[in-house]
């Protein structure tokens, strides 16, 4: 006979490599605010996001910490204190939506769109709105020649037939 009331889905993985994919597909929603996975991957970060927003309207020092434990990346848990969160402030659960939007070719899964059900707003720092400008490096990087792009072949000459 087995357990009954079986929670959480294996997704065909043990329990170490599971945490991490649930952990990088919740980073990337924050992030991304809409990803497109299988149903079943969609359906298990759900809960996982919920919660996190739900510490990040908290928004005290213990909270802060357990978001960070759970999110990746430094830059994903800002986001979600400084601008997901306020965007939700009103709201009482509810805060993602997964739409289906049919199988994936090559295997046939069922896949479908998580997204976040508000558009966070955007918050700009105070350097940017007093200078108007972004970072020197993003500028610097872009205007900087790319390698293999500057180097070119040299020209061969014609050979005349006499």
């Amino acid at each position: 006979m087995h357990r009954h009331g079986y929670q959480g889905r294996k997704l065909q993985r043990a329990a170490g490599p599971r945490r991490a994919l649930v952990r990088g597909l919740v980073t990337s929603l924050v992030l991304q605010e809409q990803i497109t996975t299988t149903e079943a991957k969609a359906k298990e970060i759900a809960p996982q996001f919920e919660r996190l927003v739900t510490k990040a309207k908290k928004g005290d020092l213990h909270n802060r910490r357990q978001i960070r434990s759970f999110l990746l990346t430094d830059k994903a848990t800002e986001k979600l204190i400084v601008e997901i969160a306020p965007a939700f402030a009103k709201r009482e659960g509810g805060y993602t939506r997964i739409v289906k939007v049919g199988n994936r070719l090559g295997d046939n899964a069922k896949m479908a769109v998580i997204q976040l059900t508000e558009k966070p707003k955007v918050v700009v720092s105070a350097t940017e709105k007093t200078t108007g400008k972004t970072s020197t490096k993003a500028t610097a990087a872009s205007t900087a020649p790319k390698k293999g792009a500057a180097k070119k072949a040299p020209a061969k000459k014609k050979e005349t037939a006499k």
